[in-house]
């Protein structure tokens, strides 16, 4: 069943949506924190996030941006906000959904399930792509799975992405203006965004920004992934 994150501060509806949504199968996760959400996004796989707006520590619209720059999963907002206009901003800003509080466990459900629908068919159009073998990289975009030397490596979904657009294009330099726009979905950004899965990315392959052995970046030109050099004999 899908794996749904909620991010709602206000203890009696949250412990109310983790009851319902378990009860409905689904695996929950919850925390009641824009920062919160974004470790919790930066670290597991979410089928569907349920974004509250009334954040104590940061306005969910502005929540929902960060969250677009680690992820692609569907958000669906919940919101007391009737307000048109910031409504349509929010999905233009990459909202998937919303719903006006107060809502019926059953109305959120239809609208979970929708959300899904509409994932499920984007990700079915495409052909299934091949496997990605770069040295002793394995990547696997069908499944989802990339291994390093046939160990398989725990990676965000936003960290497999970026691994496997550079691995797509092997020796070849992409400019961070097209990472963002092919990876993160935005026409511009904060390179600290790339640089931070970078560094995420360089640690879970065992090597640094100082010692680069696949993942290799060209001061104010892009980034490169390519197999590492033969080592030379003693």
């Amino acid at each position: 069943m899908p794996s749904v994150l909620v991010v709602e501060d206000d203890q009696f509806v949250r412990s109310a949506l983790i009851r319902h949504l378990t009860e409905a199968g689904h695996t929950v996760r919850s925390v009641g924190t824009a920062l919160e959400a974004l470790r919790e996004v930066a670290h597991f796989r979410f089928d569907v996030v349920i974004l509250d707006l009334g954040l104590p520590d940061l306005d969910g619209s502005e929540a929902l941006k960060m969250l677009r720059g680690l992820t692609d999963v569907p958000v669906i907002i919940a919101t007391a906000r009737d307000d048109e206009s910031e409504i349509v901003r929010l999905l233009n800003d990459g909202a998937d959904d919303y719903l006006i509080k107060p809502f019926s466990v059953e109305h959120l459900s239809a609208r979970m399930a929708a959300v899904l629908r509409r994932a499920r068919a984007a990700g079915g159009e495409a052909p299934p792509p091949r496997v990605i073998q770069v040295g002793g990289l394995c990547v696997d975009p069908l499944r989802r799975r990339a291994e390093l030397d046939g160990t398989a490596l725990d990676l965000t979904r936003r960290e497999f992405d970026l691994l496997a657009f550079l691995a797509g294009r092997p020796g070849v330099v992409v400019p961070r203006r097209e990472l963002l726009a092919e990876v993160w979905q935005q026409s511009y950004g904060d390179d600290q965004t790339i640089d931070v899965h970078l560094s995420w990315l360089r640690r879970k392959l065992g090597e640094t920004a100082a010692r680069p052995r696949y993942l290799h970046t060209l001061r104010g030109v892009g980034v490169k992934l390519q197999p590492p050099a033969p080592e030379q004999p003693a």
